[in-house]
């Protein structure tokens, strides 16, 4: 026993002769820690499965480092199919002492098995359903996913106490006592087993009165020693005569009974036989059916999920190569450049960036991109400015203003230095009676070009605009 606050041996004294620390207390709890582990360790021993886990938990409270304790809470959980608690058990004893502990033993010898891991799963999935099926009081369903649950894991007490709780239910008390009998051979001394095979027990007993009239004929009977036999004669019971009528009628009665007997035990043990054989059979493909469609289940979703996949990465492509895409957009860029180069045609050049324009957003273009399409905009635009200035300045004497204010707002686009064009703009905004843009135009004008005559005439039509509002 080591010093919990220095980790050194104790001693007999009730301190620590290494630190000074008071232990007496501390040797109480470890004492009793150890001795209701060895209480545990005993009935385990016997199969007393329910009174070792009771015993292992008291140890556990007293010193919950009692990792022999533990390990073997964990070993009697796994002897009552209980794999969860057991894996629960062993994970804490892994991570409280890490070296040197069986746990990590018990624990890959149960995830390095893969089709036990599965035969797990699938047990605690059909349990669960029997759980569901016994709620919608469906009992023969849930009779049915038990018995799948005791072919893969025949120890699962729990399994087994309900199944004969259903037998219960229906009144076939004969196989209720077999399950529970199954449950005495696991755990001998669980307390929800001894009270059902009690009610069981109590259910197959004969009646009280049969009993008396058993024991009333066994009192009317002579008793007498015949050298070494006890002979048991009934009273009032006359010795037939003999004949040899009446004893060939004897032998055809116990050749009678002999054929019914055969009829009323052999044959339904043969048939119990042939049809426990089936069932065992019919088992087995269940289990195999229900493992090929868990697969099937996890191949479907395998498909759906390298669909999804395609289908991302075709429209990836699809962003990259397609009519819109990438490549598609950079190569109308260099077309509207070898176009300038070739024929400076500013009209065809200015058509081709304003096509690249509606179907790309500059800003999240690269720099390069961006770079290439200013400097074709820088060589085109003051041209395309006064032009477009032009027929601004047409449809504006003719006050078609919705004209005016488009030919106007592609001048200043293509070059924002175009004051005329800016003025003109905000008036034609205002002939259109569109304050709103008219206030914004104005004031580009007195932001670009302060200290001019269309700043000032701007802002005059502005403050007008301000008073008219």
């Amino acid at each position: 026993m080591f010093c919990y606050n220095c980790g050194c041996s104790l001693s007999e004294y009730d301190f620590c002769t290494a630190c000074g620390a008071d232990v007496a207390l501390y040797k109480k709890l470890i004492g009793a820690s150890n001795a209701y582990y060895n209480d545990g360790l005993e009935k385990a021993g016997v199969r007393d499965l329910t009174g070792s886990i009771n015993s292992l938990r008291q140890s556990l409270k007293f010193n919950k480092y009692n990792i022999e304790a533990r390990n073997l809470l964990g070993l009697v959980y796994f002897e009552m199919g209980e794999v969860v608690s057991a894996l629960s058990e062993w994970v804490i004893s892994k991570n409280l002492k890490p070296e040197k502990n069986f746990a990590n033993d018990y624990i890959d010898k149960v995830q390095s098995n893969a089709a036990r891991l599965e035969s797990i799963n699938q047990t605690i999935k059909k349990y669960n359903q029997a759980l569901v099926y016994c709620n919608q009081d469906s009992k023969d369903l849930a009779m049915i996913q038990l018995k799948k649950v005791l072919s893969l894991n025949p120890r699962f007490v729990r399994a087994h106490q309900l199944l004969a709780l259903l037998y219960m239910e229906m009144e076939e008390w004969e196989r209720a006592e077999r399950e529970l009998r199954k449950c005495m051979d696991i755990d001998r001394n669980n307390t929800q087993t001894l009270r059902y095979l009690q009610e069981v027990e109590r259910m197959l007993a004969p009646d009280e009165a049969v009993r008396q009239t058993a024991r009333h004929k066994k009192d009317e009977a002579v008793r007498y020693q015949s050298e070494n036999e006890l002979i048991i004669q009934p009273l009032n019971v006359k010795e037939p005569k003999s004949g040899g009528i009446s004893t060939l009628v004897n032998i055809g009665i116990g050749l009678g009974i002999g054929l019914a007997a055969a009829c009323f035990l052999v044959v339904p043990a043969v048939r119990t036989n042939v049809n426990n054989a089936a069932q065992k059979t019919i088992t087995e493909i269940s289990n195999v059916s229900d493992a090929k469609t868990v697969r099937i289940q996890e191949l479907e979703k395998e498909i759906q999920d390298l669909a999804r996949e395609r289908d991302d990465l075709a429209q990836e492509l699809q962003g990259v190569v397609g009519e819109d895409g990438t490549l598609q957009v950079i190569d109308n860029l260099l077309s509207a450049a070898a176009t300038y180069l070739g024929t400076r045609d500013e009209a065809a050049t200015a058509a081709s960036l304003e096509t690249i324009l509606q179907t790309v957003n500059l800003e999240e273009t690269s720099a390069g991109f961006q770079g290439l399409y200013q400097a074709l905009l820088a060589a085109i635009g003051p041209n395309l400015s006064v032009s477009y200035f032009t027929e601004g300045n047409e449809a504006f004497r003719t006050e078609n203003f919705t004209a005016a204010i488009e030919s106007f707002s592609k001048a200043v686009y293509y070059d924002a230095t175009n004051a005329e064009a800016w003025y003109y703009l905000a008036r034609s905004y205002q002939r259109n009676e569109d304050y709103e843009n008219a206030i914004a135009s104005y004031d580009k004008v007195i932001e670009l070009f302060p200290g001019t005559q269309r700043a000032r005439q701007s802002q005059t039509e502005r403050d007008r605009l301000d008073v008219g509002n």
